[in-house]
């Protein structure tokens, strides 16, 4: 099975996807597709199908990404994509991001059994915009995608809210989706330029290849447009090309965010997110629908998503963070300086605002 984009961080590009299981009989399919224990974890453009496999609520809150690494080695059930329109949906939401910003944090603080349940990066996305950006023959994509999101919303418990937190590689999706969920409202997440540069640099080589891995992408979604020509990115540092992405995600954020509204699309950065996480995710579960009590907020704050690495486990809160980000700093901080007043000529020339559109809270000083 090729591996897409986002089967890690640090992915490859999205390729075509091969089948590898037999049909599966119309009444397994049918009680699967009601039941959201069933991701729905693949499309088969070509025989437009949906690949399902069984993944428990405690399997979602231990799996850093719903790929195949972090996912039980079974067998999928394989569906027609006609099979599956039984799902019954419950309200979705959105975290899009533009990576490095804490969206696993959060989507990890919305595991709320009887309030919400957050997916994150689920691999079927990440199929569609690579079907896509080899030119989608087969079913009509807008159809797929409703189908898609449609399997991406059912609830896990009565009550429930999906929060979906997909990988960065599907933001050329993202006015598609929401023009699909009229109902939907998203949060537009990244991380300061300075803290994704760093980011990036202390990655190192792991790192400075992703970003060009993220531009080729960015450049086939034609989600580019700061006055550069394709060759151009090849006489520019690493370091440059990183700001380009981030710079490229930043104006299509603020694109969305005007053509949708305050009323559904809030932006966020993570300093501000971790500078006063309570407050951040009182406005974001208001700005979700989902309300939280004062001891719901205490126990977010408190828990896991806060106080825990996303990857490893270890302990992880908001002192660490700001140390592992000022040591990338610190390292990388000749280079970084010079990159971000490049990137603010580049914004300035190419009409790009660096201010995030609506913001959900009120961001601390620089």
């Amino acid at each position: 099975m090729d591996k897409p984009l986002g089967a890690r961080k640090m992915g490859a590009m999205p390729q075509a996807f091969s089948p590898t299981a037999p049909p599966t009989p119309p009444h397994a399919v049918d009680a699967a597709v009601r039941d959201a224990e069933w991701l729905a974890h693949r499309y088969d453009p070509e025989h437009d199908a949906v690949h399902l496999l069984p993944v428990s609520r405690a399997q979602h809150r231990q799996a850093t990404f719903l790929t195949d690494e972090n996912l039980p080695g079974v067998e999928p059930m394989i569906a027609s994509r006609a099979q599956t329109r039984a799902a019954r949906p419950a309200p979705i939401h959105f975290v899009f991001h533009s990576a490095f910003c804490c969206s696993t944090l959060i989507a990890r603080a919305f595991d709320l059994p009887g309030r919400s349940m957050a997916l994150k990066e689920p691999v079927i996305l990440n199929d569609i915009i690579g079907w896509r950006r080899r030119g989608g023959a087969g079913a009509d994509m807008a159809e797929v995608l409703d189908d898609t999101l449609h399997l991406l919303a059912r609830p896990f418990g009565p009550g429930e809210s999906i929060i979906v937190k997909p990988s960065n590689a599907i933001n050329a999706l993202i006015a598609p989706i929401l023009t699909l969920r009229p109902e939907a409202h998203a949060l537009m997440l990244h991380a300061p330029l300075r803290a994704y540069l760093a980011s990036i640099a202390r990655k190192g080589l792991e790192g400075r290849l992703w970003v060009r891995t993220l531009l080729l992408g960015l450049l086939d979604d034609k989600l580019v447009d700061l006055g550069f020509s394709p060759r151009d990115h090849l006489g520019q540092t690493d370091l440059q090309v990183a700001a380009v992405g981030w710079l490229a995600q930043h104006a299509l954020f603020g694109k969305v965010a005007d053509r949708f509204g305050a009323a559904r699309i809030r932006s966020l950065d993570s300093a501000a997110l971790m500078a006063d996480p309570a407050s951040a995710m009182a406005a974001l579960g208001q700005h979700f629908n989902l309300p939280l009590s004062t001891e719901e907020l205490a126990g977010i704050v408190s828990g896991p998503a806060f106080t825990r690495h996303s990857k490893s486990g270890a302990a992880f809160g908001a002192a660490e963070r700001a140390e592992e980000e000022q040591a990338g700093v610190a390292l990388h901080a000749d280079e970084i300086e010079k990159v971000i007043v490049w990137t603010q000529a580049v914004a300035q020339a190419a009409g790009v605002s660096l201010d995030a559109p609506n913001p959900l809270i009120e961001y601390p000083a620089a």
